[in-house]
């Protein structure tokens, strides 16, 4: 079993307690014309369909986290000194975002402002372009799209959005794609962690009230990614991450799947972007794209080939989704010709976004298989720890036994969950390694990830400070590279056949 990051909690003291899907957006070729006048005029970048990439066909890429997402983990000093606390459990103290706001809801929103404007900021877009980065994935909350949120009852820092915005644009520049990742999902999706936003054991994200609200962040961030020329660089969108491994424990999870695809697709479809298997349908004059959502919210499918793309759950998000998406565009000055609806046919050269799920083996006790979800082009992601244990025994030779001989490639595909990316893993280990070991266990996961689609480090950077130790050894990208674990190419190794001697006769698709 792998365990989320959140189980640091349990190992650090308090606070420390493919071939690529290649919707990859580049520019045109020198002197190439861009044939959609509204991608001209914007200087929006289009998405290509799957066929190389600039990478080498490979995701090479870190994670943003501890951004938009705050782990105090990551940060233990900077948190503290925000006014967080250190607790060994996490619901007990002021150690969330959520916990935060409660605290201090009058000053929540500057503090965490300033946390956004400098945990990620261009000097680090350009560090990770140098390094050859060509993908980052952004774990997002459901509260950065602020009307989702019953401030009643719960509590996270606004103006998240226009720092994400801010952030894509600088990534778009660099040439640098980009995955969204909704990390923290309404009514939280596991229990007793940081990366939910909440520390809780009331999970309730299982529920259909919550799945809407997820759905309806679905929707939002889609038509983002097409209409805000800032998103641009955005070619995935990620369902849920690291939802309980349980599937008994997570009703009604498959029939989410399969509307996420369908309020992506949907969305799209609107737009007047291709989606296999669909033809736009036909809607009265509009100028506004909103209204062209309300009115595919409002429209009769239940007789033609559109009724299993809007379902009645399908237009429910759309209606819902509409109102929304004109809030968020005001608030992030996207309005006017941004919404125009150009007419059926006028992105006919655009191609749908990637959809993202964790892989079917992910969860236990008969899971539903996203691949079943799929229409259009779907990516799969896994995440491996080795330190939180239950992989391998805790020496090196059984961890380099074990990741030379992985077969999660293999055994997703055999499911349909092909093409599979690792979004998240690290150099974190049960022992004390050496820099030696560090040199080739960085050679032998990037060699087995890079089997699929390719891999996300976690995490791009943590805090240097005497509190935070040597945290960064392991889990900085950006350290790692300082340092010599990580090639200054991505794409290549230190040695090559470093996983040679460990190569056994006999494989595992659990390890």
């Amino acid at each position: 079993m792998v365990m989320g990051r959140g189980f640091l909690y349990l190992a650090l003291p308090a606070i420390l307690s493919v071939t690529l899907l290649s919707h990859v957006v580049h520019a045109l070729a020198p002197g190439a014309s861009n044939p959609d006048p509204y991608l001209r005029r914007h200087g929006i970048k289009r998405r290509h369909s799957f066929g190389g990439n600039r990478a080498k066909g490979k995701i090479y890429g870190v994670n943003l986290g501890s951004w938009l997402v705050l782990e105090a983990w990551m940060l233990p000093q900077e948190w503290l000194d925000m006014g967080g606390q250190s607790c060994s459990d996490c619901s007990t103290c002021i150690a969330s975002e959520f916990a935060f706001v409660q605290a201090y809801p009058d000053t929540a929103d500057a503090t965490f402002n300033q946390h956004w404007t400098t945990w990620f900021t261009q000097d680090h877009v350009n560090q990770l372009a140098a390094a050859g980065i060509n993908t980052v994935r952004v774990p997002l909350g459901y509260w950065i799209v602020e009307p989702l949120v019953n401030r009643s009852s719960e509590y996270y820092p606004r103006g998240g959005i226009l720092q994400l915005q801010r952030g894509l644009a600088q990534l778009k520049a660099a040439g640098i794609q980009a995955i969204l990742d909704h990390h923290a999902l309404p009514g939280v999706q596991t229990a007793g962690q940081q990366f939910t936003g909440r520390c809780t054991s009331d999970v309730e994200f299982y529920t259909q009230y919550n799945y809407h609200r997820a759905l309806i962040w679905a929707a939002v961030m889609t038509s983002l990614s097409h209409l805000d020329p800032a998103f641009s660089s955005v070619f995935a969108i990620e369902a849920v991450n690291e939802p309980i491994m349980d599937a008994a424990q997570t009703p009604n999870y498959g029939t989410y799947q399969m509307n996420f695809v369908k309020v992506v697709r949907a969305v799209e479809l609107m737009l007047g972007i291709p989606v296999p298997g669909y033809t736009a349908p036909t809607v009265s004059s509009s100028s506004n794209f909103t209204a062209v959502l309300v009115e595919a919210a409002s429209s009769n499918y239940t007789t033609t080939s559109y009724a299993n793309l809007f379902n009645p759950e399908v237009q429910s998000v759309l209606r819902d989704a509409a109102p929304i998406m004109l809030e968020v565009a005001a608030q992030l000055g996207i309005g006017g010709a941004v919404l125009d609806y150009l007419g059926q046919g006028a992105w006919a050269e655009k191609t749908p976004l990637v959809t993202n799920f964790m892989d079917v083996n992910w969860q236990y006790d008969n899971p539903p298989n996203p691949a079943y979800a799929a229409i259009g082009p779907q990516g799969y992601d896994n995440h491996l720890y080795y330190s939180f244990g239950g992989v391998a025994d805790a020496t090196p030779d059984a961890y380099m036994i074990s990741i030379c001989n992985l077969q999660r490639v293999q055994a997703d595909a055999a499911l349909g969950n092909s093409p599979l990316w690792f979004g998240e893993w690290g150099l974190p280990t049960q022992f004390t390694a050496t820099d030696e070991f560090l040199y080739m266990w960085a050679d032998a996961q990037k060699l087995a990830y890079s089997q699929g689609a390719g891999w996300i480090f976690w995490n791009f950077r943590v805090e240097n400070s005497t509190l935070a130790g040597d945290l960064g050894r392991q889990w900085s990208y950006l350290e790692g590279l300082e340092l010599g674990y990580f090639t200054q190419d991505p794409s290549q190794y230190h040695n090559a056949s470093v996983c040679a001697p460990y190569i056994t006769n006999t494989t595992t698709a659990s390890a």
